[in-house]
């Protein structure tokens, strides 16, 4: 198996910010993209941003410009800087890594346990 252990949640008032991380372990082969998703309560799981191996960047509408994803390769981790922070950024937020174990090994999704980040005042 391949672990995601996230960090970095919490509460946080309007306008404020927040890095998340999310380190990926076990055997593996190689990481192709990472990527950050996020699942408000009664609403479907959507993708906040990505990033490919290569450092090419994708961003869903509703943050771009005030959230940035990067990676640090050689430690197989992914972060996600969150500025600006809105009420509706309020979610559970989700690592996710297109990865192989070995490599014979087919590419599949694997996926944290999820953090939860609340912006209230």
């Amino acid at each position: 198996q391949v672990q995601l252990v996230e960090s970095g949640g919490g509460l946080v008032q309007p306008g404020g910010s927040l890095r998340l991380s999310c380190a990926a372990s076990g055997i593996i082969f190689s990481i192709n993209a990472m990527g950050w998703y996020r699942q408000a309560p009664g609403k479907q799981r959507e993708l906040v941003a990505a990033i490919t191996s290569g450092g090419k960047t994708n961003y869903a509408d509703s943050v771009k410009g005030r959230f940035t994803i990067s990676r640090d390769n050689a430690k197989n981790t992914v972060y996600l800087q969150m500025n600006s922070l809105k009420p509706e950024d309020t979610a559970v937020y989700y690592c996710n890594a297109d990865a192989q174990r070995y490599s014979v090994s087919p590419r599949r999704d694997y996926w944290g346990q999820g953090t939860q980040v609340f912006v209230s005042s």
